[in-house]
């Protein structure tokens, strides 16, 4: 009975090992899918760059993020393979312990049959039982008989569970063999695909360096577009966020005045106090209306790392903070959100519901939207033309906008920001944790 125990104490622990492989197995694919959908991405934006009479800076990027990419694609393939490695010493292994434990059974179940063989009459079994010296003892020996029965029929089950076991192991070996191989040649395949991005990428580089001058004053111009539109967003926010503080004290001025009303009409008048209570009552509406605005703040936060991208397809081409110039030597920049390279005059539309708090006009740099969702706003800018206006209630998807087309390229960027108003603070956050991967 404790050979059995044990037996069903292996398979246990068999199951839930084989179950646990199979979902670190299934998150790596999940991985490859995402890093393949990002190459293709990348990809198609790539063959509309280089369809642009010269080299861009956004190219440089397109093929960083594209290096970037196949990098991480090929550990994800060296994990699988290594994953796959394992799994076939693991299974060689189960495989061994199987076949050997299956022999153990096979040899006690001979035991089980040659004892059933030299006890099979029933005048035998009978006699066993009558021979006993008590009653309890009789039964004891019934007991004991029926037990042994239990435990063939048992032992039998097993031996059919570990044979199907170590066929269907062998068959999953053969498919682990078969997966590992197809993974090495899609490693082997991204590894050239990545030499030859390496190849692009040092004569873009190299092109660029020869243009450091016209780079340096196109950065000049970029870092003011920055400077004006970080100083418009904060005078359009603050001038929101005061214009509800204004109409709030506004509010509490007329709620102020509307009771010292009541109070003078009360002491005129002693059959007035009987009207109080309903009107109280009808006040507190105005509470019920604020507190949905709040369960709208908490949905958009709850959506932190799922919401939509800004634009349909793209790659960011610069993300969120300092970073150093790709190709101009002890330059750094600062970006207040991320820049979305995406397709010449793409449709940028709104991450989540809201409402449109501003529309900003900045020369050279295209129009600007904000949308209120809560406390937080999303900052849309580099726009060719804006779809919506000030105090327009926006839906989830909805297209608000194109891109700005760039002159000499064949793609746009998108630039987006996301801001948090509390206490009347403007904080800026990344809105690279907050989008979709």
């Amino acid at each position: 009975m404790k050979f059995v125990s044990k037996i069903l104490v292996f398979l246990f622990v068999f199951s839930v090992g084989f179950s646990h492989a199979q979902k670190n197995s299934d998150k790596l694919r999940k991985e490859q899918e995402r890093l393949e959908k990002n190459i293709n991405n990348t990809k198609s934006l790539l063959n509309k760059a280089k369809s642009s009479t010269q080299a861009s800076l956004n190219e440089l990027k397109l093929i960083d993020n594209q290096v970037k990419s196949r990098e991480e694609l090929l550990l994800n393939f060296d994990n699988q393979i290594r994953g796959a490695e394992l799994k076939i010493e693991q299974k060689d292994q189960q495989i061994i312990d199987l076949e050997k434990k299956l022999k153990k059974l096979k040899e006690q179940y001979k035991k089980l049959i040659i004892y059933a063989y030299k006890h099979r009459s029933r005048e035998g079994k009978m006699m066993y039982i009558f021979s006993a010296s008590t009653y309890f003892e009789a039964l004891k020996r019934n007991k004991y008989l029926e037990k042994i029965a239990e435990i063939q029929k048992k032992q039998k089950l097993i031996i059919l569970q570990h044979q199907g076991l170590i066929t269907n192991e062998k068959k999953s070996l053969e498919t682990e063999k078969e997966r590992k191989i197809r993974v090495a040649e899609e490693k082997r395949k991204e590894k050239e695909a990545m030499l030859k991005d390496k190849v692009v990428q040092l004569k873009t580089l190299n092109k660029l360096k020869g243009e450091e001058s016209v780079l340096m004053a196109n950065l000049k111009k970029e870092e003011n577009k920055k400077a004006i539109l970080k100083q418009k967003i904060k005078e359009a926010i603050d001038a929101e966020i005061a214009a509800a503080e204004k109409a709030r004290k506004e509010k509490e001025r007329k709620e102020k005045k509307a009771e010292e009303a009541k109070n003078a009409k009360k002491t005129s008048s002693s059959g007035s106090s009987t009207t109080t209570t309903p009107k109280e009552v009808e006040k507190k509406t105005v509470t019920i209306s604020e507190t949905k605005e709040l369960a709208l703040n908490k949905g958009f936060e709850n959506n932190k790392g799922r919401l939509l991208w800004p634009v349909a397809s793209g790659s960011i081409t610069e993300g969120y903070g300092k970073h150093a110039h790709p190709t101009l030597p002890n330059v750094t920049t600062n970006n207040n959100g991320i820049d979305i390279s995406a397709p010449k005059s793409a449709q940028v539309r709104a991450v989540y519901e809201g409402e449109v708090t501003s529309v900003l006009s900045i020369p050279g740099a295209g129009k600007v939207v904000i949308i209120k969702h809560g406390n937080y706003r999303t900052v849309y800018s580099n726009l060719q033309e804006a779809y919506v206006s000030v105090g327009s209630k926006v839906s989830t998807k909805q297209s608000i906008g194109s891109l700005l087309a760039i002159e000499g390229e064949s793609l746009s960027v998108a630039h987006f920001e996301i801001h948090l108003v509390e206490e009347g603070q403007v904080v800026r956050i990344n809105p690279s944790l907050w989008i979709a991967h």
